[in-house]
C-alpha cells in the first residue's frame, strides 16, 4: 500500500479531524483514510440544469415568468 505525507494542515482542520476520529472510535490516521476513501469513492453527481432547478422550486410563477426572470439574471450577469 502507498503512503502520503501531508504537511501544513491548518490547525483547526486537524482539530476537527481528530474530533471526528474520536467520535467514530478511530485513530486520526484511520479517519483521514476514511475521509479520502469517501472523497474518491462515488462519482460526482451530475450537474442539474438551471431550468430543472427552477422547475423544482414551489412557485406560483408561470414558465414564462420564470424564463423572463432567468433572462434578466443573465443580462445582469453579462453586464
Amino acid at each position: 500500500m502507498g503512503q502520503i505525507l501531508v504537511r501544513k494542515i491548518d490547525d483547526d482542520v486537524l482539530k476537527r479531524i481528530k474530533a471526528r476520529a474520536e467520535a467514530h472510535g478511530r485513530s486520526t490516521e484511520a479517519e483521514v483514510r476514511e475521509i479520502l476513501n469517501e472523497a474518491v469513492a462515488s462519482p460526482k453527481k451530475a450537474r442539474r440544469s438551471l431550468s430543472s432547478f427552477i422547475g423544482s422550486v414551489q412557485s406560483n410563477r408561470s414558465q414564462a415568468e420564470i424564463d423572463a426572470y432567468v433572462r434578466r439574471l443573465r443580462d445582469e450577469w453579462d453586464n
